[in-house]
């Protein structure tokens, strides 16, 4: 490649990437999942709209002589998407699902599939194939095409609505499992009809295809598990074992297209056989997605746009054809499945909602149409009238199912789960919200501090997944037993750190982790279902902002009905001095009520600094006084400093050597939780400890710290009074 076509390359990329992810904001307002924005993008990169618009531009950025570039480069893609699609398809999705899934999978594949070989057959073949195309190959071709159900997006839509775990996500999602490893056997079996040149060769290249099947599952599964272990026990994903699995996978990818039968199936194989235990899988998808799903998945996208032509669709024929083929896609699709599912003995309304999932097609419709292309079985023409089918079938579900599957049905469908014996309804308790693994650590040393001795603390860990990372949702993950919209018991790499380091404390923490596009809005939700005490933020830089109180934090301070911290970590190992600067705003007292709690449960010494004149001394002490009863108040240390900035005196104190801050959020400390700030707080910039930033919530009622939610229950609480945590006004 010279220097031109690098550079040329460079160029479309920027674009690509661009275009996908300016119109992927579009697709989220309307709920609509990112690979609908992909592939539109990629269409309006293409002849249907630049190269109609604008013929030259198009000209210049996609000229013939680089497209050889771009489609191998679409295809290195496609590899290593099959392959985290292989990662994530996990064989207990199959397990215990029961007689209605095992119909349902059958008759989603086996009618569409019979619609699409009938529509071939007696009708497509004769208007839209090239006559050199064996008429076999055309119609078994078009039988895949129409049973493909797209096994990431339906993931996708699933833990965006909640319905991972419910009974028609359950049955869907196995459903879609079997779908995808049936339909890419059917469809290597066509590539290998379409690629022998007789009948015996056909034949030969199955046979080979079984015995290499054979050859993955008998002796490389076993050494992938070996692989797998010494991973978890040992140092981890090492470049070493990704440079070794990378390898593998490649040779695998070259090992099918060598037998004939495409070298995305050899890579969707090999992530297949990896064992799903032992954590192998999930750090390759955290290592490769982003690359994949974000670069390179694109290029594919907008290639397909490139050769997608709307402009073949010239006639009132040719739209009604296109018409027919997608009223037979859902016909089979959505009717097959949702009169299986309604004779297995779900009403009407799970039946459809079963039948608009499993119609969803999306990517793995465009994987096969391209494939279908290259190999000559279908037309250019017919390519187009597909790829419009796909997106149709894609676009329509997110609104069909919130139609026929409304929240209240969902809520009627939710799967049960016991109640945690090991949880204590009356004990304090703390939602500890955790975005990346370096605030984990930090967080269980506080939460130990809190909980004392006797862990006398409900301790709840949630990460938020992000909706454009449906590879890290898994799947098996158990429902959330407060009915909310997500998933509890699967902690994902971001609360590793904080549950090995609760281990070592003897803490016991109940991890939740689920997909969210709103964080802020599922943050209080959850800690309302929980009924937290405390919303505990590990702190992060914001994007479009220098505050420390900003973005996700000024939300939820916002809008929680607890009180929320926001722990500021600078290697917190213990909880032994604590500093509380004091003038007397409710989120002082907020602050100080938490102190009381570390106080009382771990034994941690406790100093009030309080800025003023000398004469406001008595003042102070009162108000200590009222949060720490009598016998507890002789042992906080009150310190009176006069200072004409309260926030340098704090600063100046908390360079004697505390190893915590807690400072309420207020200007005379220099902090206000506001969504944007150009200029970071200076208590947070310059103190040399950790710091624990405390809001109380403005006219919540306020309890003294340390009371749980069943305790102020019990004391005749209102159930207004019984979400609101702090410290009296």
């Amino acid at each position: 490649m010279n220097t031109h076509m690098l550079a040329q390359l460079l160029v479309q990329l920027i674009v690509i990437v661009g275009v996908s992810r300016l119109i992927g904001r579009g697709a989220r307002w309307v709920g609509q999942p990112l690979v609908i924005a992909e592939v539109v993008a990629g269409i309006a990169l293409g002849p249907s709209l630049l190269g109609w618009l604008w013929p030259d531009a198009m000209r210049w950025l996609f000229p013939p002589e680089s497209m050889p570039f771009l489609k191998m480069l679409a295809e290195v893609g496609l590899v290593l998407f099959m392959f985290l699609i292989g990662l994530e398809l996990d064989p207990k999705l199959l397990k215990g699902r029961g007689h209605s899934s095992v119909v349902i999978s059958h008759s989603s594949i086996i009618v569409p599939f019979g619609l699409g070989a009938a529509a071939g057959a007696l009708w497509l073949y004769r208007s839209l194939s090239d006559p050199s195309v064996p008429f076999s190959s055309f119609v078994l071709f078009m039988g895949v095409s129409m049973s493909i159900t797209a096994f990431p997006v339906l993931a996708r839509i699933l833990t965006e609505r909640g319905l991972m775990q419910s009974k028609i996500g359950a049955i869907a999602i196995a459903c879609a499992a079997v779908d995808d490893v049936t339909a890419w056997c059917l469809l290597a079996f066509v590539v290998s009809l379409v690629r022998a040149s007789s009948l015996a060769q056909a034949g030969l290249t199955t046979l080979f295809a079984v015995l290499y099947i054979g050859f993955m599952l008998l002796l490389v599964r076993p050494f992938l598990a070996r692989l797998g272990a010494r991973v978890a026990s040992r140092e981890g994903l090492t470049q070493n074992v990704v440079a070794a699995t990378l390898v593998l996978l490649l040779a695998s990818a070259w090992a099918t297209e060598r037998i004939g039968i495409h070298a995305l199936f050899g890579a969707f194989l090999f992530g297949a056989v990896i064992p799903k235990e032992g954590g192998l899988a999930t750090a390759l998808i955290e290592k490769l997605e982003d690359v994949t799903v974000v670069l390179l998945l694109p290029v594919f996208f907008a290639f397909s746009g490139l050769r997608t032509q709307l402009g073949l669709l010239d006639s009132v024929e040719a739209w009604v054809t296109c018409g027919v083929i997608i009223l037979l896609a859902c016909l089979g699709k959505f009717g097959g499945s949702a009169v299986a599912a309604r004779v297995t003995g779900l009403r009407w309304r799970e039946a459809g909602a079963i039948g608009v999932l499993m119609n969803t097609r999306g990517l793995m419709e465009l994987i096969v149409l391209n494939l279908g292309l290259d190999l000559g079985v279908i037309s250019p023409t017919l390519f187009t009238m597909m790829i419009i089918m796909a997106l149709v079938t894609t676009f329509i579900t997110s609104p069909l199912l919130r139609w026929m599957y409304p929240p209240e049905e969902q809520a009627r469908d939710q799967l049960a789960q016991p109640p945690d014996a090991a949880l204590t309804p009356s004990a304090y308790t703390v939602l500890l919200c955790v975005s990346h693994g370096q605030a984990g650590p930090g967080m269980a040393v506080l939460s130990r501090a809190l909980s004392g001795e006797r862990n006398d603390a409900n301790l709840y860990a949630l990460h938020l997944l992000s909706p454009e990372r449906p590879l890290r949702v898994r799947a098996e993950a158990p429902l959330d037993a407060t009915g909310g919209t997500g998933a509890e018991g699967g902690a994902g790499s971001a609360l590793t750190p904080l549950v090995g380091r609760a281990e070592k404390l003897g803490l016991s923490v109940r991890t939740l982790s689920f997909v969210s596009s709103e964080p802020a809005r599922d943050i209080c939700r959850t800690a309302q279902a929980k009924r937290a005490d405390l919303v505990l933020l590990g702190w992060h830089k914001p994007l479009f902002s220098q505050t420390v109180l900003g973005g996700t934090v000024h939300e939820v301070m916002q809008e929680a009905s607890s009180t929320v911290a926001v722990l500021v970590d600078r290697g917190l190992s213990q909880v032994r001095r604590v500093l509380v600067p004091f003038v007397g705003s409710r989120h002082d007292r907020a602050a100080l009520g938490l102190a009381r709690r570390l106080f009382k449960q771990s034994g941690a010494e406790v100093t009030v600094l309080h800025v003023t004149s000398p004469q406001g001394a008595g003042t102070v002490r009162a108000q200590v006084e009222e949060l720490f009863p009598q016998d507890e108040g002789a042992a906080v240390k009150l310190k009176v400093v006069r200072h004409a900035s309260p926030e340098e005196a704090a600063l100046e104190e908390a360079r004697a050597g505390y190893d915590l801050v807690v400072v309420g959020v207020g200007a005379e400390w220099g902090l206000e939780d506001k969504l944007f700030g150009v200029q970071r707080e200076r208590i947070v910039r310059d103190a040399p400890g950790s710091l624990l930033l405390v809001r109380h919530p403005e006219g919540a009622p306020a309890l003294a710290q340390g009371q749980g939610q069943g305790q102020r229950q019990a004391q005749g609480a209102t159930p207004d009074a019984a979400q609101a945590v702090g410290a009296r006004p």
